[in-house]
């Protein structure tokens, strides 16, 4: 017999053990693979243990819960985990996902495990809803800025100005973000997720929790053998993998 295994990433170690806790003993078959203590960590053991699923906590340093679910690759389910934000409790309902809130109850986590429990008797491919929903949580609640045109990165002395339509696309890159052209390669400070925020959404899209590109330059889409979909871009030689919360945005190409 083949258990079900579970992920927790959780920045508050004694949060995170209390979960754990619960989850012993109200779901003594579940195997803890793994309890990560920031986003990083938790993008990074999902991607190498594939867990049957991930709790998430959503604010967490380096990514965020919803940053790490964006990236998620294979077929782990992702219950959140958050102490607030009842917006984002109500996406999560629209969308048909899980969430728990902190403290966590053994009553709510008990309704979560008889969820979880009857969606693993029945494996199928996460929900795209998973997308949209996160798209939702993540946009600006203020008004639309106007849209970004230029992108100012500095190289030794001189700041170059770049206009944004020459962008093949941007990528997180440790501490950095890469803004790559047909010629050549920038790097600035500003996050993937400001950067989303400022520019046009009919033009950039976001295709992998580090990755936007601009769809001016996309040349076409590959499927592999394992069925993971990559992009080609103009003026770029090497293809770019579209996480599986984005794969639908390219369904009617």
């Amino acid at each position: 017999m083949t258990f079900p295994t579970a992920l927790i990433a959780d920045d508050e170690p004694a949060l995170a053990r209390h979960l754990q806790a619960q989850l012993t003993k109200l779901w003594p078959e579940l195997q803890i693979v793994c309890v990560a203590r920031h986003g990083l960590e938790a993008a990074e053991q999902i991607a190498a243990l594939q867990p049957d699923l991930a709790f998430l906590d959503i604010r967490m340093p380096g990514l965020t819960g919803l940053e790490v679910a964006q990236g998620i690759e294979g077929l782990t389910r992702v219950v959140f985990v958050t102490a607030y934000d009842e917006f984002a409790v109500q996406a999560f309902e629209a969308a048909a996902l899980d969430y728990l809130l902190k403290p966590v109850t053994t009553e709510r986590l008990t309704r979560t495990i008889d969820r979880l429990r009857a969606a693993l008797a029945t494996p199928s491919e996460p929900q795209a809803d998973l997308a949209q929903a996160l798209h939702q949580l993540q946009r600006p609640a203020t008004p639309a800025a106007p849209k970004l045109r230029w992108v100012r990165a500095s190289q030794g002395e001189l700041t170059h100005q770049i206009p944004v339509e020459e962008v093949l696309f941007f990528q997180a890159d440790d501490k950095y973000t890469c803004v790559q052209t047909a010629h050549k390669e920038y790097l600035i400070r500003t996050p993937i997720a400001e950067l989303v925020a400022q520019l046009d959404g009919e033009l950039f899209w976001q295709v992998h929790r580090s990755t936007v590109i601009n769809l001016a330059h996309l040349e076409g889409t590959r499927r592999d053998e394992a069925s993971r979909l990559w992009l080609r871009l103009r003026g770029h030689a090497s293809e770019l993998p579209v996480s599986r919360a984005y794969v639908h945005l390219f369904k009617a190409m």
